[in-house]
């Protein structure tokens, strides 16, 4: 029995004109060594045009393709200003041929290369209505890579970059199994919409949702409205399922990047997809920086085109060589250093529980033997309630006695109760403080330069455990259904805090923050991820001690064996 059918919300897409489209018509030019063809129709199996354009070397030989594949426009660079201290990226690494978060024609082309720069079905000038990160989308990749491999000037191999959304579409391309792709180059690409992108630990993301669905609201015809599909689909159901790929059916050589910055967007599903793909050839690289940066920089490039050429060009370039899983262990912002390992996660890890103790704020090595509470105020919708609040938060330290590496998932489990109401949402952060109490910030999202050691989330409504696949470090939730709270009964709930990786001295700090809303807020323009409307009202209590088994589990490293 087929499934039924998901009926999509759609919305009027806004004219391309108004963010500088030169419109649509096909035409080719000569330039730095490269025909240029823009706007070229390629038809998918349904009979729909999409438009892309064509970087090839001028020299006429045959050269494998990469295909760049997003909603944002072909014809839209990198935009330096717009950004915070342009995500670090610097003008003399890519050219004005750069499409946003892809790779740059200017230094593929001359190198034998073909770059392909898709407008996806129903953005700016291509025919169709637009739907977002689901199988459709593969079956369009699909086709895209086929029509890539069979063109004149390709040598028949075809591969797949790009970061974030450009990351994402590369898990469900590679799944539909096109023949013809021979890599993909996945850099930072959330893999479960549901929980990385719109529900974190079931509560809304609404702060950078509507920037996101406005950016890829472009379009002719109509696009996927996700902020409505949102408030129709509060619980996992089919319809997000259609935006998970089918990870056992990726085969192709893959390398694959992440980065301990990208709490709340694209870190969990990059790991998760890494873990689950079939691919017999891949390879993980986490650095602890700002993505658009570390994806540009000169050093990263080589790394990429190293990758390529092995898959795609045929050279000996010491790909097989490469370690398995290569990591940056932080110490604070933009210091650390990197270690080669065999897997993920760290087969070695040694996970250790530290107790909340609320009478004093402490973590401690042993359970406790009273009970006690901590109680803070929950702010609710911050659009209503923007003052401060006097006991907003709980927070809870521990101090290392000795010099110590934490690398991997950390789960918090906590006894809560909310008095008053029958539901709360659980903001997490994992801190570091030197040995003189100072904080320590790290990378942050996309180009902060505050950020924790990680993040975690929980609306309590959703902390039903999938039984199955939960491990005792990291707790996988089902968000089937909502369990609300009874008034005066704690209840004991699982919170997974986002991987990290972060070396602490003797005498330096760990911070668990509990409080209800985000704990790292900014001006509206920076963005990044964010839950301004919570269902928190009056006081949230935690529960530590005796009965109360409130703990941190963190992943422990010993050193390695010379």
């Amino acid at each position: 029995m087929k499934n039924a059918p998901i009926d999509i919300v759609f919305r009027d897409g806004v004219s391309p004109a108004k963010h500088k489209y030169p419109g649509l018509g096909y035409r080719i030019t000569r330039e730095h060594g490269m025909i240029i063809e823009r706007d070229v129709a390629v038809p998918m199996r349904d009979g729909v045009n999409l438009y892309v354009d064509v970087h090839r070397p001028e020299s006429g030989e045959k050269v494998p393709a990469l295909l760049v594949w997003a909603p944002y426009g072909k014809h839209r660079p990198f935009q330096y200003g717009y950004f915070y201290n342009n995500a670090d990226v610097r003008k003399e690494w890519i050219s004005e041929y750069t499409m946003f978060e892809g790779p740059d024609p200017l230094y593929w082309v001359p190198r034998g290369y073909a770059i392909i720069h898709v407008d996806i079905r129903g953005t700016w000038g291509s025919e169709g209505n637009a739907t977002f990160w689901c199988h459709d989308e593969g079956r369009d990749g699909y086709d895209m890579v086929e029509w890539a491999a069979a063109q004149e000037w390709c040598t028949g191999k075809v591969g797949m970059t790009g970061v974030s959304y450009l990351a994402i579409a590369q898990w469900q391309v590679a799944a539909a199994q096109p023949p013809h792709l021979a890599a993909i180059l996945p850099w930072e690409g959330l893999s479960d919409m549901y929980r990385e992108f719109a529900f974190h630990g079931g509560v809304p993301e609404t702060a950078f949702t509507p920037i996101w669905q406005k950016s890829i609201s472009y379009s002719m015809n109509q696009v996927e409205d996700i902020t409505a599909m949102m408030k129709q689909h509060p619980l996992f159901d089919a319809y997000w399922a259609t935006k998970i790929a089918d990870f056992s059916k990726i085969e192709v050589p893959a390398f694959v990047v992440a980065s301990w910055s990208d709490q709340g967007l694209h870190l969990r599903g990059t790991l998760e997809a890494y873990q689950r793909i079939a691919s017999k050839q891949k390879w993980l690289y986490i650095h602890g920086r700002k993505k658009w940066e570390t994806f540009h920089h000169p050093e990263s490039v080589e790394k990429q085109r190293a990758f390529f050429d092995h898959f795609l060009r045929g050279q000996k370039t010491g790909v097989l060589t490469w370690p398995r899983v290569r990591l940056e262990i932080r110490k604070r912002y933009y210091e650390g250093r990197f270690r080669d390992e065999n897997e993920w996660p760290l087969a070695r890890t040694q996970y250790r529980k530290l107790f909340l103790d609320a009478r004093c704020g402490s973590l401690g090595d042993r359970a406790v033997r009273n009970a006690s509470r901590a109680v803070y105020d929950a702010p609710g919708d911050e659009s209503r309630c923007p003052s401060a609040y006097h006991r907003d938060r709980a927070e809870f330290d521990y101090v290392f006695a000795e010099p110590t590496e934490l690398t991997g998932h950390m789960k918090l489990r906590l006894w809560v109760e909310a008095p008053g109401a029958d539901d709360m949402d659980l903001f997490v952060a994992i801190q570091k403080f030197d040995g003189k109490g100072n904080y320590v910030p790290f990378a942050g999202f996309n180009c902060l330069e505050d950020g924790p050691v990680a993040l975690g989330w929980l609306r309590a409504s959703h902390r039903e455990l999938d039984k199955k696949r939960s491990t005792p470090q990291q707790p996988w939730l089902l968000h089937l259904r909502q369990l609300k709270l009874k008034r005066g009964v704690p209840v004991p709930v699982e919170i997974e805090i986002w991987p990290s990786s972060t070396r602490f001295a003797k005498g330096e700090k760990l911070r668990v923050v509990v409080q209800g809303s985000d704990i790292y807020k900014y001006a509206r323009w920076i963005v990044r991820a964010g839950h301004p409307k919570t269902i928190n009202a009056g006081e949230h209590v935690i529960h530590t001690g005796g009965s109360f088994d409130s703990h941190l589990l963190v992943p422990t490293i010993p050193r390695k064996r010379a």
